[in-house]
């Protein structure tokens, strides 16, 4: 049986060029190269899985002139876990070999990675190092934590600052990948991976491969998907906002008790409905439609909905769902305290047009 490589390996960018989302740091780090402006110290950070190592493994082999697969990498290229090595011993065997030139090629290449982890007394051993390294040695550091890392280093780096990378981008990416496995995809599917990724890319590669292998006949389907990552269908939503907006107070509960049974959590329902509504509010306004990060074809839903339901209605209605969600763990009977603000939602129409009829009649009054 042929090994399976993961598509976070398979796929790994060899080039600057197909770096998903981070076009500010490769074009600022091919200048550098091109200009030959490179720090000795440099500090990439930023969220996990958004291309941090593989930045820095393109530009060592970059400034040396290096292919992917060169013996020379492995003399020059050196690749540090500061998670696992963080002792000042590990860090003085790190400056015995910078002492030495490179055999091949310019420059010896020093990758440390979650440096955040390292002792204090390693980060006080690696001062000096770093401030004045030698001509043909550069320091590549990698860490999710920027604020853990001890002010005297971040002073002698040029720091880079990694991006969430946006879920378009992920989509288009996974799509690309999927043309090229043979594999059919939908677009609403790709586009909740994507979602659940959080703006990181490995975790989205990790999610699709997972999809791609519960699927039956490599078929990517948006139903295949939630049930796998047990994420509730935005049908619900646009179900329960219909219900809420005609007042039908039993159809709301009885859609409620459904997604209960389904196994889904009561704040989940509630911090879902809330970013239901924000969609809904963006969709009131032609030029904050771009704000919603959702496929073409649920976009069309949403401002169809939008069109329906009164501005005054969903700005009411988020005032009461954040209530809810703030005092959600103060309550000893979590489901009463959703069913109450589900109530109150059922009646908030009413509630606006009485507001309306008694402030014109006093309006009226005045005049």
């Amino acid at each position: 049986m042929e090994q399976f490589v993961v598509s976070a390996r398979k796929y790994r960018p060899q080039g600057f060029d197909e770096v998903v989302g981070q076009s500010h740091i490769t074009t600022t780090l091919k200048n550098a190269v091109d200009n030959n402006q490179l720090a000795q110290a440099l500090l990439f950070c930023g969220p996990r899985g958004v291309g941090k190592t593989t930045c820095a493994r393109i530009l060592a082999r970059m400034i040396n002139e290096f292919d992917e697969n060169s013996d020379a990498n492995a003399l020059n290229i050196f690749e540090l876990d500061a998670a696992s090595n963080y002792s000042v011993d590990d860090i003085r065997n790190l400056i015995d070999q910078v002492r030495y030139p490179p055999q091949y090629g310019k420059y010896k290449v020093y990758i440390i990675d979650e440096v955040h982890m390292l002792s204090n007394a390693a980060f006080n051993a690696f001062l000096k190092t770093l401030e004045e390294p030698p001509s043909y040695a550069i320091f590549i550091l990698a860490t999710t934590e920027k604020h853990k890392v001890i002010p005297t280093i971040l002073s002698r780096c040029q720091i880079f600052d990694f991006s969430r990378i946006q879920v378009s981008d992920i989509a288009d990416h996974l799509k690309g990948i999927a043309d090229r496995e043979s594999i059919t995809a939908e677009e609403e599917a790709l586009h909740l991976i994507a979602q659940k990724a959080d703006g990181a890319l490995r975790d989205a590669l990790s999610i699709f491969d997972l999809i791609v292998t519960f699927s039956e006949n490599r078929n990517v389907t948006y139903q295949s998907t939630i049930s796998n990552l047990h994420i509730l269908d935005y049908e619900y939503y646009f179900k329960v906002v219909n219900h809420l907006t005609a007042e039908s107070l039993s159809e709301t509960l009885l859609i409620f008790d459904e997604i209960l049974k389904q196994g889904f959590d009561f704040h989940n329902f509630v911090t879902g409905l809330i970013e239901h509504l924000r969609n809904l509010m963006v969709c009131k306004d032609k030029a904050t439609v771009q704000l919603m990060e959702v496929p073409e074809t649920a976009k069309v839903k949403y401002i169809e909905q939008a069109q329906n339901t009164s501005l005054s209605f969903i700005l009411s209605a988020l005032n009461i769902l954040s209530k809810c969600d703030l005092s959600y763990k103060a309550s000893k009977n979590q489901r009463l305290h959703v069913e109450l603000a589900l109530m109150k939602l059922t009646h908030l129409n009413t509630a606006i047009s009485l507001a309306t009829h008694e402030e014109n009649g006093l309006k009226k009054k005045v005049v």
